[in-house]
């Protein structure tokens, strides 16, 4: 099973940015939990991160073909792209959402989510462990 993980804008900043909301760990320490979580599960993953809308469009247009699955954190495009909610439906490849932070818990305009629309499930509110649980659930729900 062939896994592609984005993350969307300012995640890259984790452990400078809110981090009373989105922990005191940093993005390498986040890309070393998703590995080892992929690793554990049997799973290659490739990890992207992109601040650029058109961008992450780009890397779930590329994914077709490819990957068995995704898992997205659109980061605050989650509650604003509808071109990364149109290209997750045009590849159609099974994708999980996550989110660090409880987004239903924080502002009213983050209960909005566009690209989880697209996705058979979301985990939110359980940090990097969400991530872990993202990949389990697609393992689960492709059968790999």
């Amino acid at each position: 099973m062939k896994i592609l993980v984005i993350n969307g804008p300012n995640l890259n900043l984790l452990g400078v940015r809110e981090p009373d909301i989105y922990g005191k760990q940093d993005f390498a320490a986040l890309e070393r939990f998703i590995k080892d979580a992929c690793a554990d599960c049997g799973a290659d993953c490739e990890l992207y991160q992109s601040n650029h809308e058109g961008a992450i469009v780009d890397k779930i247009q590329s994914a077709l073909g490819v990957f068995d699955g995704i898992v997205i954190n659109p980061a605050a495009y989650t509650h604003t792209s509808v071109a990364i909610l149109d290209a997750l439906k045009a590849v159609a490849l099974p994708a999980v959402e996550v989110h660090l932070s409880d987004v239903n818990a924080r502002e009213a305009f983050r209960h909005v989510s566009y690209a989880g629309m697209a996705c058979v499930k979301t985990f939110a509110g359980h940090g990097f462990e969400g991530y872990k649980m993202a990949v389990e659930f697609l393992k689960n729900y492709i059968g790999g």
